[in-house]
């Protein structure tokens, strides 16, 4: 299991099991490089051989929903990271 953090002043992230999937939510509170960084976490998982293992939904109040699939779950929370919206990731 992964334990991660953020910056609450640049996003606000929850994630909650929905059946066999996860779903995140992220409201970006930042600058307009912070809705880059979600973008680019998209765009790692609309480019790649899977195409179920992520599915993204963008809302007009900056904020964005994320339904992984549980076999997903480390390789997003770890795109998460590449792309600098954590701060910190741990296993537990």
């Amino acid at each position: 299991m992964l334990r991660y953090t953020f910056d609450d002043k640049a996003i606000e992230l929850s994630e909650t099991a929905n059946g066999p999937d996860i779903e995140f939510h992220i409201h970006v509170l930042g600058d307009a490089a912070m809705h880059q960084r979600v973008r680019d976490i998209q765009h790692d998982f609309e480019h790649n051989h899977v195409i179920t293992d992520v599915l993204f939904y963008a809302f007009k109040n900056q904020e964005y929903q994320f339904i992984v699939r549980q076999d997903f779950h480390e390789a997003f929370i770890l795109s998460l990271m590449k792309h600098r919206l954590l701060t910190s990731v741990t296993w537990v």
